[in-house]
């Protein structure tokens, strides 16, 4: 009970941060929080500049691993959509032919105990290797100690290899030499400068392109806005398909060159959680359902279900990357049949965090998004082509020099 008790005090003071930090608290606390905040703010700005500095005068130094590496990020923390467009990329690049490896951090992955990295090193001469989530041909762990976004890529992409590893360095090396990888695809690694990229490919939410302007805590930026400047492309993400000149002005400001791309998330269908069933979006229509998500930007989400016709008649919000309970979900279903909700709907990144062991007292779906080229390209794979092969170079030809 104290646990519970504890965990949840913590959960609060997040979400009270969280608000602050997105304008949605008003009052004396949220004020004085959002003023302390911002002082941190100012010495964050700085310690990310002052490392920028010190990479772009080689005082620190980047490693290059000789094959094509492909950064994809962004400027903000949370909520840009950017594991569909990785397992786009990654997918698009396997199916030109190219020997694909993903690097992942591993965001709230749970870490090895201490004694296996003991008894490791005890017993080895070498490095401890980065965790293989999928080695092309299975998957070889749960989300849980890989990580939401990496085990979800392993599990959507046979034929690519993704690994987790803090030392991505370590991890691209290990993926050329054990799994003869020759295209890497650095996933959220924007901020991430001791592994040269070739190609820096930066993902902008067009409806929140960069929160406050403020850089974190105060903020959502990881860095200034003018850092736009390192991107090859820019990526608009969540496009209505209505131009915004006002944000392409800004980015060709800071970066007149990027060429710019703008793509929506689509919704494709409904995949049952507990079997194997798919039901179309058009299934929705006139329906009482229950939604809860822990992501970022639960609002996009919750709009895609409305846009099909659903009335939502329970919507709960958790924390993001927020691991749930037997608890959690029954209190869920609880809320779903006292309302007359007929189905429950959660998304794909969600869906992942909930036991296989689970049995639900309504049929609960995870909604299945996907990426669509609106602007800058016919679809995506000339899109790819055009990033990757700008030489018109296929399967078999030799990696551009970085």
């Amino acid at each position: 009970m104290p646990n519970r008790w504890f965990r949840h005090k913590v959960d609060e003071f997040e979400q009270f941060a969280i608000d602050v930090i997105m304008g949605r608290r008003e009052g004396t606390m949220a004020a004085l929080f959002g003023a302390f905040l911002q002082l941190c703010s100012y010495l964050f700005s700085g310690i990310v500049q002052l490392r920028l500095w010190l990479y772009r005068h080689r005082i620190l130094r980047d490693q290059p691993l000789g094959c094509l590496v492909v950064v994809v990020g962004n400027l903000t923390v949370g909520g840009t959509g950017k594991t569909p467009v990785v397992e786009k990329f990654a997918k698009a690049l396997r199916d030109r032919g190219r020997k694909v490896g993903i690097l992942s951090r591993g965001y709230k992955s749970k870490a090895p105990p201490f004694w296996q990295k003991w008894w490791f090193w005890l017993n080895h001469t070498e490095e401890e290797p980065p965790r293989v989530v999928s080695d092309g041909e299975k998957v070889l762990l749960d989300s849980e100690v890989a990580g939401d976004e990496p085990y979800m890529l392993a599990r959507n992409l046979p034929g690519v290899v993704v690994l987790v590893d803090k030392n991505r360095v370590k991890a691209g090396a290990y993926a050329i030499k054990r799994f003869g990888c020759d295209t890497l695809v650095l996933d959220d690694g924007f901020q991430y400068l001791p592994l040269k990229g070739r190609l820096n490919l930066l993902l902008v939410d067009k409806t929140n392109p960069f929160g406050n302007g403020f850089l974190l805590p105060r903020g959502i930026l990881r860095e200034p806005i003018k850092h736009l400047r390192r991107a090859s492309y820019v990526f608009l993400t969540k496009s209505r398909g209505v131009r915004d000149t006002e944000l392409e002005d800004m980015i060709r400001k800071f970066n007149p060159d990027a060429e710019i791309i703008e793509c929506a998330h689509k919704p494709q269908y409904l995949q049952r959680i507990d079997r194997d069933e798919r039901l179309p979006l058009t299934a929705l229509a006139g329906r009482r359902i229950a939604a809860f998500s822990g992501i970022a930007a639960p609002e996009s989400f919750e709009a895609f279900l409305r846009e099909t016709g659903a009335t939502l008649a329970v919507i709960r919000r958790y924390l993001d990357h927020y691991r749930f309970t037997s608890e959690d979900l029954a209190t869920v279903f609880a809320e779903a049949g006292a309302a007359g909700a007929e189905l429950v709907v959660t998304t794909e990144k969600d869906a992942v965090r909930i036991a296989a062991s689970e049995r639900f007292p309504l049929p609960c779906y995870y909604l299945r998004l996907e990426i669509e080229i609106l602007r800058g390209a016919a679809d995506f794979a000339e899109a790819v082509g055009k990033i990757c092969f700008p030489n018109g170079e296929s399967a078999g030809t030799s990696t551009p020099p970085i």
